[in-house]
């Protein structure tokens, strides 16, 4: 498989700039991989595909609002802070990005909120974007906590060209997000509403919660045509005991499982025991998964529809088939399935 098998001509329209009215009435697309047949439903329509005894993988991260905005000392420039992941609570040291980069410097302090009430120091550039920041904050973490959460804001990915608005707070996180630690949402599970788990829960089905908290390298553009060269970065998960437990007994009685999503997907296939049997972990991933690949946890999938030539297509390929989901992509975009973050969800069964 090369990158260049996963190019399709994507409509600007049909990049989803707002989410469905409500959670659980985007549209859902349903892939049965016996039969080839395809089916349009809403994502409520869901639980008709599930019975007593599946289980449903969830992941529940929690976004933290990542994206800040800083000036630069002497000349005011405006600066685009992006946390990516906190290096040393101690030290108050992160790895970021910035944006222009072009312009930060080691050495340089940056300024963020009206009153430059918070100030950092460029400490290192460790690649051509990413920087690490020293915050220069004296109080007790929690203070320093509170504050970055209070400068931040919700980092809706670059692809939705509108400004954040107070709406995305709520909507951009999953109903059962708990463990903060994600600069993206696991978007697959942004389609549950209170309502609907409520009604699955009802049904007989069992929720399993595994964690990956999703970096920005799930969205890193591939830029190697030869998809075996490509480097994950690596997200930190964890799969507690009862949920491995739950798990491994419903593969035990031919249940159907289904992954939340490309991160619960590599969550679970990242801790694979020899018998094909999920075992409980806490640590770090850097799984990437594309055609051809042997899956040993979930039998079925809850996607989004991805962008051309990114991971999160090549492993959805990879589980329902790449004849067979690129061939959906093609009727997504003549049905005008909405696509990305706030997008439309699919369902491969």
């Amino acid at each position: 498989m090369k990158l260049s098998n996963f190019h399709f001509e994507l409509p600007e329209e049909l990049m989803a700039e707002y989410p469905a009215e409500h959670r659980d009435e985007s549209r859902l697309m349903v892939l049965h991989r016996d039969t080839q047949k395809i089916e349009h439903k809403l994502f409520k329509d869901v639980i008709n595909y599930f019975n007593e005894g599946d289980v449903m993988i969830l992941n529940n991260t929690k976004v933290f609002p990542a994206r800040m905005f800083g000036n630069k000392e002497k000349t005011g420039a405006r600066i685009e802070v992006f946390l990516l992941r906190e290096l040393n609570a101690e030290n108050r040291l992160w790895d970021v990005l910035v944006d222009p980069a072009r312009k930060i410097r080691i050495g340089n302090k940056l300024f963020f909120g009206e009153d430059d009430s918070l100030v950092a120091e460029v400490i290192d550039n460790t690649t051509s974007r990413g920087r690490t920041l020293r915050f220069l904050y004296d109080g007790p973490y929690d203070e320093f906590r509170k504050k970055l959460l209070e400068l931040g804001e919700t980092p809706l990915p670059k692809l939705i060209k509108r400004d954040v608005e107070a709406s995305d707070e709520e909507r951009y996180q999953t109903i059962f997000a708990k463990h903060e630690g994600a600069v993206a949402a696991p978007t697959a599970g942004l389609h549950f509403s209170k309502h609907l788990l409520k009604r699955l829960e009802i049904k007989g089905i069992d929720f399993a919660e595994t964690t990956l908290h999703v970096g920005l390298g799930t969205f890193s553009p591939v830029e190697v045509e030869d998809l075996s060269k490509h480097k994950m970065d690596s997200e930190q998960i964890r799969i507690p005991e009862t949920s491995a437990d739950m798990i491994n007994n419903a593969i035990e009685t031919k249940k159907r499982i289904c992954a939340v999503g490309t991160t619960v997907m590599r969550t679970v296939e990242s801790c694979v025991s020899a018998s094909q049997r999920l075992n409980s972990f806490e640590g770090w991933t850097n799984k990437f998964i594309f055609p051809p690949f042997e899956f040993s946890i979930a039998n079925s999938m809850i996607t989004n529809f991805h962008t051309p030539k990114s991971t999160l297509l090549m492993q959805a390929a990879a589980f329902g088939g790449y004849d067979f989901v690129m061939e959906a992509y093609q009727v997504a975009i003549k049905e005008k399935y909405k696509f990305h973050t706030y997008g439309d969800a699919m369902l491969i069964i």
